[in-house]
């Protein structure tokens, strides 16, 4: 078992990841002293819901069981009502600590749930596919989408820990598993040349699923994002890097429709995008495009987006959290390593766009 910690002061909170933690009862106790109304999905239920209440129960936690449906199209209000209504129905008070169990979409959404249940109540992610252990489950962004948005309506609300259980990674299936690459590539990109090296040298072990390989890449992702969380929590500065790829990607996820691609196959091939953007502006070569490239390609992702035409993208590109006064910013790199954001004219995007988006 390893440990890090997020420096937030008295909202400071510790990252656990090791094999078999979903069944460590003294663990998981430490950070619910009162109930637990552990919220999961349709298809993680039958896998570890029985193991983390069976473990909660056994350490005198009374426990509560909340099943929504699965995937990112269930990341709706409708779905946050679902879990309101338990709650409310089971007399759950401000002492309920919520316990997210899953991927991305059920962290999001527990932890907004979370964020506004009788204004607040705490909570734990327990994350079980890699995009939510290296990304999601760490900072505290918790949302919901809208039709017009990806995560546009939300809350800061950080858990009381994140205990990460490598051992799920065992039973996720291939493609998700490949998505979740894609957000640990991007921490390579922004911030660590070096773990950006090392990805490339280590990449078959981590498609194998090596477990030595694995943990080093959850931990040194989680390292990197502890830190920017701890430096720039509400996202005023340099925690917008962590968005690389992310403005491209949350306008193919818009644009096809939530579900149809996984969140980190829009953010790899957003990341290309990325790329080949700042390329254009003279911040980096095109030999680092290709190397971009080359390692999201060997990872099994998407390089090419799809074609919904420039005016498309930036029209739902405007909407972007990052955007200011109707000015859309993006994440770009000066370097292999260092990530920077700033506006771009709408003709250079048109050119990235007319290059990149043709799938």
């Amino acid at each position: 078992m390893d440990e890090l910690r997020v420096e937030l002061g008295e909202r400071a909170y510790p990252i656990v990841v090791g094999p078999g933690l979903i069944d460590d009862a003294a663990r998981l106790r430490a950070s619910i002293p009162a109930s637990a109304a552990v919220v999961t999905s349709e298809r993680i239920a039958p896998l570890y819901l029985g193991r983390i209440s069976a473990a909660l129960r056994g350490a005198g936690v009374p426990t509560i069981e909340i099943v929504l449906p699965d995937g990112e199209s269930a990341k709706t209000a409708a779905t946050l009502e679902m879990v309101y209504s338990a709650l409310l129905e089971k007399r759950c008070d401000r002492k309920t600590t919520l316990v997210a169990l899953g991927g991305g979409v059920v962290g999001d959404l527990t932890g907004f749930a979370a964020a506004t249940y009788q204004r607040g109540v705490p909570y734990v992610q327990v994350p079980t596919t890699l995009l939510a252990q290296v990304d999601s489950s760490v900072g505290g962004k918790t949302a919901i989408n809208h039709p017009l948005g990806k995560n546009m309506i939300g809350a800061f609300h950080q858990p009381n820990l994140v205990l990460i259980d490598t051992a799920t990674l065992a039973s996720l299936p291939e493609r998700e598993y490949r998505s979740g690459l894609a957000e640990v590539i991007k921490y390579g990109l922004i911030d660590d040349l070096d773990f950006l090296a090392w990805l490339e040298g280590h990449l078959d072990a981590l498609l194998a699923r090596d477990a030595q390989a694995l943990t080093h890449a959850i931990l040194r992702s989680c390292s990197i994002k502890a830190r920017i969380v701890a430096a720039d929590e509400r996202e005023s500065g340099m925690r917008a890097w962590l968005n690389l790829g992310h403005t491209f990607g949350h306008a193919i996820e818009a644009g096809l429709g939530y579900g149809e691609w996984l969140h980190g196959e829009a953010v790899a091939a957003g990341m290309v995008a990325a790329a080949d953007l700042s390329a254009r502006l003279g911040y980096i070569g095109t030999a680092d495009v290709e190397r971009v490239v080359r390692l999201i390609a060997r990872a099994g992702l998407p390089v090419a987006a799809p074609n919904f035409g420039p005016d498309r993208y930036l029209g739902l590109m405007r909407g972007d959290k990052k955007s200011e006064a109707g000015a859309i910013r993006y994440v770009l790199l000066t370097r292999l390593g260092v990530a920077r954001v700033e506006p771009v004219a709408d003709a250079i995007v048109a050119a990235t766009l007319a290059t990149v988006a043709t799938g």
